[in-house]
């Protein structure tokens, strides 16, 4: 391999970088679509075990903080022993929790599934995303930061989709899901071993494994101002991936089994296209516009649930769908963007762990909530609370956004009185708020 500094990607010199690119956009994909195909199979979980709803909201958090545990103790170790070597391994230990999903017996069968996905999911996560910024292409600047935003919410819509489908038409899904997904991580374990690793080994690697966030003060900064919209839209992830399938049992009582998988479908549906289509907003106007959508995707919710309206439901969640796209790609390209490249890799792992610690602990809060009080209870505080945030996600921007408009620049005295706004780099805020568009990232 070509010799680089420590750390650091090697030249890219012809196109076939472009297939490690698609080749770990893929895995980001896969891992996170494994993460959402249980969705649909919990109510045949519930009936067959006689789980409760706490139960499941336990199934789906130990995921959640077991991924935090991962990546607070090996979001940076592939900066020491390469991508590839981390990646394998969590490949072959996302296997396994397929294997484990699919001979499950019981709760605690299915709690250990979901704990040893949580840690390679973790652990890939960080790996593959760093491995997307190393493979960067000048010519095409920002490619990295949408995949690594994009693609999470393409595998989470492609992953209940599928289960969904399964469900409805597969023989045995409980089986048949999972054997499918040990086929693909199979796959991609094999065609990353023939790839070139990105980074050269350097000493560290069991002292980068202590439990620790990689969070400069820029990116600290900026993941405050940008905290609530992301803690609302993660939470509501949350709460429609692991209680969105009995939330739609209370809406609608008659509607067939797979409806239930279908809302988390259409929430990451709509986040997914909203990703790529706001990438050349600037961040900050992208993450206002997302947390001002939670707000009615939070009305739409509680409407359904008094006026047991499926459509209302649907709607809801496609509001909240664009909430979470828009705001999870603005505050993740903010937050990213505000560090230089050596200190990349762990603060997109200290982002993923507030995202999960919002998806997983309301989720649980929830659960208990649902088990004193009943589900109906339970939807009303939590959209309540995702409501509140978003509030305060709207005010903070819009007063942030307001401050940028009214300081001039260190050199707006040296400045042509005719310069262009379109020239000034993205950082730079517009002249106008209404003005969205900036040069792409």
């Amino acid at each position: 391999m070509q010799s680089v500094p420590a750390g650091l990607a090697p030249p890219r010199t012809s196109p076939s970088g472009r297939l490690p690119f698609a080749l770990h956009t893929s895995i980001l994909m896969a891992l996170l679509a494994a993460s959402s195909a249980p969705t649909p199979l919990y109510p045949h979980y519930q009936a067959q075990w006689r789980l409760s709803s706490l139960d499941i909201t336990v199934v789906f958090s130990a995921y959640a903080l077991a991924l935090l545990i991962a990546l607070l103790t090996t979001g940076t170790l592939s900066d020491h022993v390469g991508r590839r070597p981390v990646l394998l391994g969590a490949l072959a230990v996302q296997a396994a929790s397929m294997a484990l999903f699919a001979t499950a017996g019981g709760l605690t069968t299915l709690i250990g599934a979901r704990v040893l996905q949580g840690i390679a999911t973790g652990a890939a996560t960080s790996a593959a995303g760093a491995a997307l910024l190393d493979l960067e292409d000048p010519a095409r600047p920002g490619r990295p930061a949408l995949a690594n935003s994009i693609a999470p919410v393409t595998g989470m819509a492609a992953g209940v989709l599928a289960a969904t489908l399964m469900v409805r038409f597969a023989p045995v899904p409980t089986i048949t899901v999972y054997a499918v997904l040990i086929a693909v991580f199979a796959a991609q374990a094999i065609a990353l071993a023939s790839t070139t690793e990105t980074v050269r080994r350097r000493p560290g690697a069991l002292r980068s494994t202590r439990p620790h966030l990689a969070l400069p003060p820029a990116a600290a900064h900026t993941l405050l101002l940008n905290g609530a919209g992301v803690v609302a839209v993660w939470a509501l992830g949350g709460f429609y991936s692991s209680l969105g399938p009995g939330f739609t049992r209370l809406v609608s009582p008659g509607a067939p089994a797979y409806a239930g998988g279908m809302v988390f479908f259409t929430l990451t549906a709509v986040a997914a296209p909203t990703v790529y289509l706001t990438r050349r907003m600037r961040a900050d106007v992208c993450a206002l516009l997302g947390s001002c959508a939670v707000i009615p995707a939070a009305v739409l919710s509680l409407g359904a649930l008094h006026l047991a309206g499926p459509v209302l439901l649907f709607a809801g969640a496609a509001l909240a769908g664009f909430g979470f796209g828009a705001v999870s790609q603005g505050a993740l390209r903010a937050v990213v963007d505000s560090v230089p490249a050596r200190e990349k890799g762990g603060t997109l792992a200290s982002y993923h762990v507030l995202s999960y610690l919002a998806m997983s602990l309301p989720a649980i809060a929830a659960g208990a909530l649902a088990a004193g009080f009943g589900l109906r209870a339970a939807a009303l505080a939590h959209a309540g609370c995702a409501a509140v945030l978003a509030t305060v996600a709207v005010a903070t921007l819009t007063a942030t956004l307001r401050s940028r408009r009214r300081t001039p620049s260190p050199d707006a005295h040296s400045r042509p009185a005719t310069s262009n706004c379109t020239s000034a780099s993205p950082d730079t805020p517009a002249p106008d708020i209404s003005v969205l568009a900036t040069h792409d990232r």
